[in-house]
């Protein structure tokens, strides 16, 4: 029997609810959609960690972030950690990567914890040899020579783009060059094409790009994907591609006719934007009173307080990229049905985390754990297992309402390939679930987050823990003395804040205990121990 090939589609900052196969009523997503018709969508889907660098280290290691030491944007991956793609590659698969990576850091900025004159002269960890600092995208936009050193993570090649919207550095502004001299005139804010209408009057991070569809980075990514599986196609070696869009995400830039393809007015804000709020989170409050301090203040990274006009404005850009990287994905699906690879090829689809998009009157992410920021899209399908009368495997359209997380994709793969999980991951195969066989993997899971900025006005910066469980979640913050618990059940918006309810005290005493046992179970295991003597 045929070893099954790969195929990964993977987004960036994008919701699970951004898709129509997931209830958007804009439907802006037809092929994805479809992927999910033809194969199983998991609907109680979450991130290790709300965060791009941490939660992609993740999925490649199926360890969570305080395992794997990527606790946060800024910490690169260590070449110590075994990904799952280099598993496969030790096992006869050819691999490649189109696209976003971010296991590195993509700038070469200091940290801003603690302050310079605090930090300690050296690191209690050293770092693991190996070549460092590669996706630092000033280092590509000084150097038009430099390449990554391969094998990169697992990955045999590497077709790379970094950052976001229209001012990506990588191959894809190498390449950009070569096909037209004025390439630097098209691309960000200071070129944007003007829009006389006002409708951009409040939303400040998106312009409309210059950069023609046909030399967007989606298109980009989506020919070079192309490009791979042609490669792909008759090599008797099977294959794991991992096609990595960097949108959708702030700025927002979606090119050509994405710009305006969905009208502001036309969109609706969130449920929660106008509801009120029981006992919300401290934060809450002070990213509102911030916003009144500084009516014009949009950070760059971080969640903010928005009105309903920026909250529109965005919902209708995202939608946008959405359609563009939908395109993007059925361009690439078809050319796999073309060279006659589908039949034994497992496509997947996931997102890096989720965006708040107007969710409480907020945009952006960072230090909540709302469902806008930890659920996010998963499908899996795979029409050869869903033919074998050997493996019962997911029935097409199928739907799983199992608690899964992103440290699970490794194992699945891995499982669907016949190699067995690397020792130490915390992830779990979902084949299983989709054969019918499983009824669930866990019971609870934990997510993670670590900031470097001092967020929300605290002295400290924030670190914070979730426990999930497909009822209930309880979130704490280091050394405050507030936190969150909410009855998913009964208040699915999360819209009433039951930690400080006296009747709740008993439940949430409960979930904190299982908290402190998931966190003990969820300790690294890896190495394995010599024996004792």
């Amino acid at each position: 029997m045929r070893r099954p090939n790969f195929l990964l589609f993977v987004t960036d900052q994008q919701r699970a609810d951004q898709l129509g196969c997931y209830g958007d009523p804009v439907r802006s997503t037809p092929h994805i959609d479809q992927l999910a018709a033809e194969g199983c969508r998991f609907d109680d889907f979450h991130v290790a960690t709300p965060i791009c660098q941490p939660n992609r280290a993740s999925l490649m290691t199926g360890r969570l972030p305080s395992a794997h030491g990527v606790q946060m944007n800024g910490r690169e991956l260590s070449f110590g950690e075994r990904t799952f793609v280099q598993t496969l590659r030790d096992a006869g698969y050819r691999t490649a990567l189109v696209g976003k990576s971010h296991l590195q850091n993509i700038t070469a900025l200091p940290p801003v914890w603690p302050a310079a004159g605090q930090r300690q002269a050296h690191d209690a960890q050293q770092r693991f040899p190996g070549v460092y600092g590669q996706e630092v995208g000033q280092r590509w936009q000084d150097d038009p020579a430099f390449e990554l050193a391969l094998p990169y993570y697992g990955f045999d090649s590497v077709c790379l783009t970094i950052g976001h919207g229209d001012e990506q550095q990588g191959h894809w502004r190498r390449w950009l060059h070569q096909q037209t001299a004025d390439a630097e005139q098209l691309i960000g804010p200071q070129n944007a094409i003007p829009t006389p209408d006002s409708r951009l009057a409040r939303l400040r991070q998106a312009w409309r790009t210059r950069v023609p569809e046909a030399l967007y980075p989606t298109r980009y990514i989506a020919e070079r994907t192309c490009d791979a599986l042609a490669n792909c196609a008759a090599d008797a070696q099977p294959f794991f591609i991992q096609c990595s869009f960097p949108d959708p995400h702030h700025p927002f830039t979606p090119p050509g006719r994405y710009w305006d393809q969905y009208r502001p007015q036309d969109m609706q804000l969130p449920a929660s934007f106008h509801a009120p709020l029981i006992d919300p989170p401290p934060a809450i409050e002070w990213l509102r009173q911030a916003r009144l301090r500084q009516p014009q203040a949009q950070p760059g990274y971080g969640a903010f307080a928005c009105d309903a006009h920026e909250a529109r404005e965005a919902i209708a850009l995202n939608h946008g990229s959405m359609a563009c990287i939908d395109d993007a994905v059925g361009r690439v699906l078809a050319l796999l049905s073309q060279l006659g690879l589908a039949d034994n090829t497992v496509v997947l689809f996931t997102s890096d985390h989720g965006e708040l998009l107007g969710e409480r009157g907020l945009m952006f992410k960072g230090g909540l754990h709302y469902q806008a920021l930890t659920r996010v899209p998963f499908i899996w399908r795979d029409t050869a297992e869903q033919r074998n009368a050997t493996h019962a495997g997911a029935a097409s359209g199928m739907t799983c309402q199992a608690l899964a997380q992103t440290t699970d994709i490794a194992a699945t793969v891995l499982a669907r390939a016949g190699l067995p999980p690397t020792h130490g991951m915390h992830g779990r195969s979902l084949l299983g679930l989709m054969a019918g066989t499983d009824s669930a993997v866990r019971e609870h899971l934990l997510i993670e987050e670590e900031s470097q900025r001092q967020d929300f006005g605290l002295s400290t910066r924030l670190r914070l823990l979730t426990l999930r469980n497909q009822r209930h979640r309880l979130t704490i913050y280091d050394g405050q003395p507030w936190g969150e618990f909410y009855d998913l059940q009964e208040d699915p918006l999360e819209l009433h804040n039951r930690w400080h309810d006296p009747s709740a005290q008993a439940l949430r005493n409960e979930l904190a205990l299982q908290m402190a046992k998931a966190s003990l179970a969820a300790r690294d295991t890896s190495p394995y121990p010599t024996a004792s003597a």
